[in-house]
């Protein structure tokens, strides 16, 4: 082989490898607009069934149809965020304007309380927290400074949100658009393959994220029903977030239960820990425990074998082995990804004969 051979290919993959280096630069340097484009086409997908409604059966037409899905999705986003406003609020008030004192009493006689229980009982559990000094551990004062931090972090989210109704009002205009970008990558002859897929994942997310929707509300109702039995404050906004986290496979459960328990405890704060606090904290606990074997046996079942046509085992082996990967995000879009990759590999590999048993649904 001639030297000038091996320079020229020793040349070209350094090439190719700054050329990949430089793609990874740039990709990483626009993440926040990659961001604004994902989040805008899932927005896309889920009021897609809208707007076929509105056109189909209403006899509305595109323009106005997609206005109508744009209003309804967002209206229900800034309803959502109404509901957590005013709780923030007030709660920003009542810290800014001091019962911090008090605030600090009341918690360190329910931990005196909590220790006394578990002591009669020969457990010191709270026994390192007895020698702490709780006013000089942690200082209630940040508290509403880091609330200002918090709003002021959510006021400068206006750029994004604009952004992401600015994309996905177009990308539900005009259907086609997102589909011609990713034709401008393909090759010619494999066109009408890559067409088919793309519509068959649209279907197939689209199915899933309303899924989706459906097992918050289900959750949601399960949960406000179980914190207003029990009189928890702010049920509805607790509901609410715990049924959220559950769009977190696994991990989310396990945080909304760490919510309820301090919430429901935080609640009842200044009674008796051991006739009212535990009761209380145990039979919400034991609600969610309920409202999870719910979801886990029944919702989530139904939303994967009628959505994205997966088996169960299937679907929870492959979120773990995404977390494992790549962490909570990788959990959260495991789903998604994974259907798309089944749906491409049915259309451009359908021979071989993993392919075959995992799209047999498809």
């Amino acid at each position: 082989m001639k030297s000038n051979t091996i320079t020229y290919g020793i040349l070209r993959a350094v090439g190719i490898l700054v050329g990949i280096a430089i793609l990874l630069y740039f990709l990483y340097s626009i993440r926040s607009v990659l961001a604004y484009i994902a989040i805008a086409g899932v927005i896309s997908l889920i009021g897609r069934p809208i707007i076929l409604f509105l056109r189909r059966k209403l006899k509305f037409k595109n323009g106005l149809a997609v206005s109508v899905a744009m209003l309804v999705i967002f209206g229900i986003l800034i309803g959502i965020m109404g509901m957590f406003i005013p709780l923030i609020a007030e709660q920003g008030q009542n810290l800014s304007l001091l019962n911090l004192d008090g605030l600090r009493d009341n918690l360190t006689s329910l931990f005196n309380q909590v220790n006394q229980y578990f002591s009669s009982r020969d457990i010191d559990l709270f026994k390192t927290l007895e020698s702490m000094d709780l006013g000089s551990t942690f200082s209630f004062g940040a508290i509403p400074n880091l609330l200002n931090s918090v709003l002021g972090a959510l006021g400068s989210l206006s750029i994004g949100l604009f952004s992401v109704i600015f994309i996905s009002f177009f990308f539900m205009k005009d259907s086609a658009l997102l589909h011609q970008g990713i034709m401008a990558l393909v090759k010619d002859e494999n066109e009408y393959r890559a067409t088919q897929s793309f519509n068959k994942i649209k279907d197939l997310l689209s199915r899933y994220f309303l899924g989706l929707l459906l097992q918050i509300l289900v959750l949601f109702v399960l949960y406000i029903t179980i914190l207003l039995i029990f009189g928890i404050k702010n049920a509805l906004v607790i509901a609410f977030l715990c049924a959220l986290l559950n769009l977190i496979p696994y991990v989310g459960p396990l945080i909304g239960g760490v919510i309820i328990l301090v919430l429901s405890m935080s609640s009842n704060l200044g009674m008796d820990f051991q006739t009212v606090i535990l009761p209380t904290t145990i039979k919400v606990m034991i609600g969610y425990m309920i409202a999870q074997l719910i979801d886990n046996f029944i919702s989530q079942p139904f939303i994967f074998s009628n959505s994205v046509k997966s088996h169960p085992l299937e679907i929870f082996l492959i979120i773990i082995i995404a977390g494992l990967l790549f962490g909570v995000v990788g959990m959260i879009v495991a789903i998604p990804v994974y259907t798309a990759l089944k749906v491409i590999a049915k259309e451009f590999i359908p021979d071989f004969k993993i392919v075959k048993k995992l799209t047999r649904n498809l």
